[in-house]
């Protein structure tokens, strides 16, 4: 079976300073069917988006929003649990750093770990550590983690679920004539080294951090589809129906 990655971000699982239940419900759906077929890894921001919800921190304080991910870590994944439970679907957290990812006996660890969740029938769901990360281990955000994690679990895919819809030959904020680029072969340096725009209170990247994503994938000849995660009907065309009609894919295949 293929393994397929599937990262979502803060701004899709949250609204308004809650849990966007409909569009986790609506996640969980999608993802239950595709794992009719492939093997499934989850990668969930939200945890700190989570905690804000019970307690009211201000986030710009590292040690406020390491205890905020403390605090709604659990609170995410019981909504998971909840929701996969309705397929009878069980899950698992799995926890991971930067430092577990720059060494070698930790990262097979990690990798026998979801090998063995997944042949028994259970979806890993992979969230960074932030209650316990400091800024000199931080993997930095969960779109180069959900990368890291897809080629150090030997995946096929990682698809990324967003608030940008796909990647454009420019800013469709600013310009109403930019076009989808629907299937990508290479990224430009200079695209790479532009500033971070994150969207919302609790994202952390925007489009630099999933172009390095993809960037790293295809250097390691992995594709990464990025997608929305407002509205599943373009990743659910192309993984259910083999259908590409919106998203971009990036491929070294022509």
């Amino acid at each position: 079976m293929r393994r397929v990655v599937v990262k979502v971000g803060s701004a899709v699982l949250t609204q308004n300073d809650s849990i966007a239940l409909d569009r986790m419900r609506e996640l969980v759906d999608f993802l239950c069917e595709l794992r009719k077929n492939n093997e499934v890894i989850l990668v969930s921001s939200g945890a700190v988006a989570a905690g804000y919800t019970a307690l009211k921190l201000d986030r710009s304080v590292l040690q406020n929003k390491q205890a905020l991910a403390a605090i709604g870590q659990p609170i995410l994944m019981n909504k998971y649990s909840k929701k996969f439970g309705t397929h009878d679907v069980l899950t698992a957290q799995v926890l991971v750093t930067a430092a577990n990812l720059q060494r070698d006996d930790e990262i097979q660890r990690i990798k026998d770990t979801v090998n063995t969740l997944l042949s028994n029938g259970v979806i890993p769901i992979v969230n960074e550590n932030d209650a316990t990360s400091t800024k000199e281990l931080v993997v930095g955000d969960n779109d180069q983690l959900s990368a890291y994690i897809t080629k150090h679990t030997d995946s096929d895919l990682l698809i990324i679920l967003s608030d940008i819809d796909a990647y454009y030959d420019k800013d469709p904020r600013k310009f109403s004539d930019a076009n989808i680029l629907k299937v990508v072969n290479s990224i430009d340096e200079d695209e790479l080294e532009k500033e971070a725009t994150p969207h919302g209170a609790f994202a952390t990247g925007g489009i630099l951090t999933k172009l390095k994503a993809a960037n790293y994938l295809l250097g390691h000849g992995i594709d990464m589809v990025l997608t929305s995660g407002y509205d599943l009907n373009d990743i659910k065309s192309l993984m259910l129906q083999d259908r590409h009609i919106g998203g971009t894919i990036f491929t070294k295949a022509k």
